[in-house]
């Protein structure tokens, strides 16, 4: 092995090296905000930190496996939503740990809390997918304006900014996006007009 690696090795199992930080504890920052407040605001942005990562992962899921006559659009909006969604996973991790708590991270854990419903491993039709996203983002908008309406009364101004111009705004601008594809628009024969 190469010196350049040796410091790689953990000489310790895992399970011996002391955690840094128990999750659901936070701790001092100076953001002027009671831990009491972080602790709240922590605890809901961890809910939506888990959500959001659901969300996204369904659009994945809906972008790999879409099919039919709109798949091309389909295919190219879930994966730009997709990678909105990253964006928002990015924020909400960030800001979870800037008050002063412990970000979920872990698959196992978002799949233990997220209130998003499980999806069938196997392909559904367009309008089932497209309900599904619809569905999601609903959750995740509710508990949204829920947990800016908090924020904004317990004095935690960064949180709810977070909340309102990111979260609620990206999540409003998609499921727009995405609902517009369950307009039923009737084919229309075109008849030729006399010359």
């Amino acid at each position: 092995m190469s010196k350049r690696h040796q410091h790689l090795i953990v000489t310790e199992p895992y399970e011996r090296l002391k955690e840094l930080q128990r999750y659901g504890v936070v701790v001092p920052v100076p953001v002027a905000l009671d831990a009491s407040v972080r602790g709240v605001s922590v605890d809901n942005l961890n809910q939506l930190l888990v959500d959001t990562m659901t969300l996204r992962d369904l659009y994945k899921k809906h972008h790999w496996q879409v099919s039919g006559p709109t798949f091309y659009q389909l295919h190219l909006l879930f994966d730009k939503h997709f990678d909105e969604q990253s964006e928002l996973v990015d924020s909400i991790g960030e800001r979870i740990q800037s008050l002063g708590g412990v970000s979920i991270a872990m698959a196992h854990d978002v799949a233990e809390m997220t209130l998003i419903p499980r999806p069938p491993r196997g392909r559904d039709e367009v309008p089932v997918q497209i309900a599904r996203l619809l569905h999601a983002h609903e959750i995740v908008l509710k508990e949204a304006r829920a947990m800016a309406r908090q924020a904004a009364e317990t004095g935690d101004d960064g949180t709810n900014d977070l909340l309102v111009s990111d979260v609620i705004r990206t999540n409003e601008r998609q499921v727009w996006f995405v609902a517009e594809h369950l307009v039923d628009t009737p084919l229309i024969a075109h008849e030729h007009e006399p010359a």
